[in-house]
């Protein structure tokens, strides 16, 4: 990969971007870097050009790609946040700064480190998406290079990246990086499993390119005699999503039945649903497999049907319909809605809000959340975005967690309705809290002011909004009760030493006796 590639490449879809900005950044990587080697042996400045290229995969700014390059300046050379901000700017340097790990400080633990370094990386994706693209781009880039590695090294890595990584790729909607990112993680993590489907995959795919070239024959001619615009192509599975369905419905490779997929890119969203209706005509599609995601999208804003037929040769075969806008969105995710903000000066604000309101959410709750493994849990359960739709009493939608609750929807619905949630019925009938909501639920919750959260809650709950609000009044109710009973046992000793009680002492009198006592206040004291 060569700098002359990047701006090449950058210019064919951003033709007035400013490619200085990216040669400058690049001649001072390469000095910066100057001496260092990647582990592979290459020369460290290597790895920011393929950072830098994956980035203009995903078609950004020449700001961002400049960025990419710079990426790891602060944390691995001799280079200092002041120099980044004065040579390149504040934009640049927030973006280097955003991907930079905290490293001047001791934590207690690798856990609370990570969770300090996440934190970090949230609130600098709320100020600009481009951070956590950058940190993508970084990341994918290492997934290729993990082989020389220790294999320890590997395998932590490879965890992160399928907790952590592939599901915010896939939270933004970027299908290619998330693809690319679960199968680097499965490779290492299940070496055995990944080696077994390879072989598998590779032994037939000869059939299998045969039969998906009869498919897309059939459809490519019946679309022309419909007069349809549209282009077809085979649709490979991913490893790890037939690894994952093996494990699943306990069954062997040879039993996994949709290993043939055929996807159709049409010219408008119209012509889905009348391709839709062709390949139901043409081949017979299995009951309980249609899915419309145009009608209802995804969380990650991903569009398309689904639908599984039973095709020429008894075998069954999974079609995805989309437009081309669509499959762009698909593949591009939030880089696409940046991006068209970005050239357009359009807000497309709706997409980008309903995109990023999973961060929104988890700021608005990690204030709550003091314990790194309590803010790792919500981050993990905030990245994974199959949801329930569910009714209010009147009528309103709202989305929750899979597996959420009537707790959950209670906190949902107000903080309020939270705190005294009594019961609740869902369409009509009684339900355990606990109970899980599934899609189209109507829930009702039932109040009181003598009901309050309960620490069991906290073993069922699946919203971080739950979660946060029901450990913060817990903490709030167990501090309360330890300073009225620190109280109590203080005024009972006063007396006993016949001593003025706290009242008559006054407050303070009250910490001077904490500070000599060694406590920092009189809360502190007491409780």
């Amino acid at each position: 990969m060569k700098v002359q590639d990047l701006t090449d490449a950058l210019l064919e879809y951003m033709p007035d971007a400013d490619v200085d900005i990216i040669l400058n950044a690049y001649i001072y990587s390469a000095k910066a870097h100057r001496g260092q080697s990647r582990r592979s042996g290459e020369a460290y400045i290597s790895h920011p050009l393929e950072v830098a290229n994956n980035l203009v995969k995903l078609k950004l700014d020449a700001t961002t790609v400049a960025a990419g390059l710079l990426h790891d300046t602060i944390e691995d050379t001799l280079s200092t946040p002041e120099e980044i901000q004065e040579l390149f700017g504040d934009e640049i340097f927030q973006l280097v700064d955003g991907v930079t790990k905290i490293s001047k400080i001791n934590f207690s633990s690798q856990e609370e480190s990570q969770a300090e370094n996440y934190r970090k990386m949230i609130f600098a994706m709320a100020r600009d998406i481009r951070v956590v693209l950058i940190k993508l781009a970084d990341r994918a880039h290492n997934m290729v290079t993990l082989e020389s590695l220790s294999e320890e090294r590997q395998r932590r890595i490879a965890r992160e990246t399928l907790e952590i990584y592939a599901p915010i790729a896939n939270r933004l909607g970027i299908g290619w990086m998330k693809d690319e990112l679960e199968n680097g993680s499965f490779r290492y993590l299940y070496p055995d499993e990944f080696r077994m489907i390879e072989e598998k995959v590779a032994k037939g795919r000869e059939s299998r390119s045969e039969y998906v070239g009869k498919v897309t024959s059939r459809l490519v001619k019946e679309l022309e005699t419909a007069g349809i615009s549209g282009k077809v192509a085979g649709r490979p599975k991913q490893f790890l999503s037939i690894h994952k369905k093996m494990v699943a419905q306990n069954i062997s490779f040879d039993d996994v039945y949709d290993l043939i997929g055929v996807r159709v890119l049409t010219g408008s969203l119209g012509d889905c649903y009348s391709v839709l209706g062709l390949v139901h005509s043409l081949w017979k599609p299995i009951p309980g497999k249609f899915k419309d995601y145009i009608a209802m999208p995804k969380p990650n804003m991903y569009q398309s049907l689904h639908t599984t037929v039973i095709g020429p040769r008894g075998e069954r075969v999974e079609v995805q319909i989309r437009s081309g806008e669509m499959h762009k969105v698909c593949e591009g995710g939030i880089a696409a809605h940046w991006r068209y903000k970005e050239t357009t000066g359009g807000e497309d604000g709706q997409s980008m809000n309903e995109q990023l309101l999973w961060v929104r959410h988890l700021l608005e709750n990690q204030k709550d959340l003091k314990n790194p493994k309590e803010f790792l849990h919500a981050f993990k359960v905030n990245l994974f975005p199959d949801e329930v739709y569910v009714f209010t009493p009147g009528g309103d939608v709202i989305a929750l967690p899979h597996n959420a609750t009537p707790i959950d929807f209670a906190f949902q619905v107000h903080t309020d309705v939270g705190y005294r949630c009594q019961s609740a019925k869902v369409n009509g009938k009684r339900v355990p809290l606990r109970y899980k909501l599934q899609d189209g639920d109507r829930v009702e919750i039932n109040t009181s002011e003598e009901s309050f959260p309960v620490r069991e809650w906290l073993s069922f709950v699946k919203t971080s909004k739950a979660r946060s609000r029901i450990s913060s009044y817990i903490n709030s109710e167990e501090r309360a009760s330890s300073l009225s009973l620190g109280k109590e046992l203080l005024e009972k000793d006063l007396r006993e030493y016949g001593l003025e009680s706290l009242e008559e002492m006054g407050g303070e009198a009250i910490e001077e006796a904490a500070h000599a006592c060694g406590f920092n206040s009189t809360d502190k004291l007491l409780t």
